[in-house]
């Protein structure tokens, strides 16, 4: 099953580091079958606050976008990134295809009438 690494970036100023980071980070990923389905390109919030740059890395699984993420490659340039741009980042499973919410949905009406 596919999963993403996500990432919210905030507005930074330019540093070199961080031209460097983005130089190295493909080198990083490529091993493990990841490849840019985003790179902070135009978004538009439609709901709720979203201020900087958005990134998402796919995955081949989840296993594998975690030892991306834990890999020497990948900490070794970490620091490039985040002494000038910290951010919030996440690694998450992605759906099957056919994925049916249904069941899940009955998870939440089962919880809402528990609590009253």
């Amino acid at each position: 099953m596919p999963a993403y690494a996500i990432a919210q970036l905030p507005e930074a100023a330019p540093h070199p580091e961080i031209a460097e980071y983005i130089e190295r980070i493909p080198g990083t990923f490529t091993p493990y079958g990841g490849r840019f389905l985003v790179h902070n390109t135009p978004h538009e919030t439609v709901e709720g606050t979203w201020s900087g740059g958005v990134v998402m890395i796919g995955f081949p699984s989840l296993a594998e976008a975690r030892a991306w993420w834990h890999s020497p490659a990948y900490q070794e340039i970490a620091p490039l990134r985040s002494r000038h741009l910290p951010g919030d980042i996440i690694l998450v499973a992605g759906v099957p295809e056919d994925y049916d919410p249904t069941p899940f949905a009955q998870v939440v009406r089962e919880a809402a009438a528990a609590t009253g």
